[in-house]
């Protein structure tokens, strides 16, 4: 399966929705889409992984390179996913504790707004 991505803003957080797998033959997608927003200013991301389907080793790479990518600019990256089979890799491999995970955009901290410390 292919991947698409939908970026939309809401409030100060880019919303980067992810459909389809997650994988070494479409990460870079996704990865070059952070870097432009970055470059382009955005500091602070919500990636919701809802619709992913299927995300390897290299899914996860892109996600904690961009992480490190953002958080190099002072800002902040959340993920939102409630698949289970995704949850269970980040389990595994202990990103859960780096990453802010929630079920649903309504589960993040302020619904979407940043840290007091980040105003």
């Amino acid at each position: 399966m292919d991947m698409s991505l939908a970026v939309s803003q809401r409030g100060i957080f880019r919303v980067v929705e992810v459909h389809g797998d997650l994988d070494m033959a479409t990460v870079p997608a996704l990865g070059e889409r952070i870097l432009e927003l970055v470059s382009s200013g955005s500091r602070h991301f919500v990636v919701d992984l809802n619709g992913v389907t299927f995300i390897d080793s290299a899914g996860l790479g892109v996600l904690v390179g961009a992480l490190k990518r953002v958080r190099a600019g002072g800002g902040t990256m959340r993920l939102v996913c409630r698949q289970p089979r995704v949850l269970r890799l980040l389990q595994l491999t202990g990103l859960d504790e780096v990453f802010v995970i929630v079920a649903s955009r309504g589960g993040l901290p302020g619904a979407l707004e940043p840290p007091p410390d980040e105003l």
